[in-house]
């Protein structure tokens, strides 16, 4: 419902002008607040194309991220214990437990998705 529809459809509403004024500065602050349009699960007005391609931005970071840290942790794995160096082997025990949390991440995201939409997408 538009603003000036609300005032137009006065008869049916039961407030005081000054309440009618209050409660339209309230709705437009909180269509300006970012946070709680993302909260409820709306798109903040202008946005819409500039969102939606910075959103699908991100969800191919996380997949790639994964996949590159999951190499790295292997590489390093395999190749410190090949040569017995000491960094290699650190280097290792530094991106392994990353690896593992930016994947549970990822499987969150698609269990996540899996609820809302009843689909398993994993990207």
């Amino acid at each position: 419902m538009d603003d000036w529809e609300m005032w137009d459809r006065r008869e049916e509403i039961r407030l005081s002008p000054r309440e009618r004024l209050a409660l339209l500065e309230i709705e437009a602050r909180l269509r300006r607040d970012r946070g709680f349009a993302r909260r409820m699960g709306e798109e903040p007005r202008g946005r819409r194309g500039g969102a939606r391609r910075g959103r699908t931005r991100r969800r191919v970071w996380l997949p790639v991220g994964v996949l590159l840290l999951a190499v790295a942790s292997v590489f390093s794995a395999v190749m410190g214990i090949r040569t017995e160096d000491p960094g290699l082997l650190w280097c290792f025990a530094v991106l392994w437990p990353l690896t593992l949390f930016q994947a549970f991440r990822l499987l969150c995201r698609a269990a996540r998705r899996k609820s809302r939409a009843g689909v398993n997408s994993w990207l």
